[in-house]
């Protein structure tokens, strides 16, 4: 791994990550986690103040890189949070069958190089009951963003650490054995082929 991959990008990932309209989408939906989480893809612990501590019993934080782990336990060490890392990536998660209450995943299915093999494994390890909670960026609605997001993908991609602009997250969700219950959908602040967020929550059918 490049000395870029290594350290800069986990930095300049947490930058762009940290910002107030996603730090606002965040709010939307971390709050809603319940009981044991798995949260897929941890990164440098952006999510951990929002959770709703009263709520949550665990956190189990899902993340290869560790430069993003070293900055998410710095985050934990703050929070009155039991959190526990696991050094893996999406598509490997070492918990057993349905053991989580729920699986929250943010800006992370655009990076994950096998998304639906990650997606089978959340819904593999989710209670019966459980929810799969979601904040993502994808593909937008819009045509003549749809062509840029596809003109600049493979670029931005060789840049970002895998990050894909036109993803279709629902789709994604629901081929993977989802019902989604909830959803949301808007631009929020930057650059529209960077910008169309999906928010809501999914069980298994």
């Amino acid at each position: 791994m490049s000395f870029y991959d290594r350290v800069i990008l986990p930095w300049g990932i947490n930058l762009a990550c940290g910002g107030k309209p996603i730090a606002k989408q965040r709010a939307k939906i971390v709050p809603r986690a319940t009981g044991e989480v798995l949260e897929i893809g941890i990164g440098s612990g952006l999510n951990l103040p929002f959770y709703d501590t009263a709520k949550v019993d665990k956190v189990w934080g899902l993340e290869p890189s560790a430069e993003m782990r070293r900055m998410a336990k710095k985050v934990a060490g703050q929070v009155d949070l039991p959190v526990e890392f696991l050094d893996l990536p999406g598509e490997e998660i070492p918990l057993d069958d349905h053991s989580v209450d729920t699986v929250l995943v943010t800006y992370t299915l655009c990076t994950i190089p096998d998304a639906a093999r990650a997606l089978i494994q959340m819904r593999r390890v989710l209670k019966p009951e459980g929810m799969l909670l979601f904040c993502e960026h994808g593909m937008a609605p819009d045509e003549a963003v749809r062509r840029w997001q596809n003109r600049i993908d493979g670029v931005w991609s060789k840049f970002s650490g895998g990050c894909h602009l036109n993803r279709p997250i629902d789709e994604l969700i629901t081929d993977a054995g989802f019902h989604i219950n909830d959803m949301d959908t808007m631009y929020i602040p930057g650059p529209r082929t960077h910008c169309f967020n999906y928010w809501g929550a999914a069980q298994a059918v």
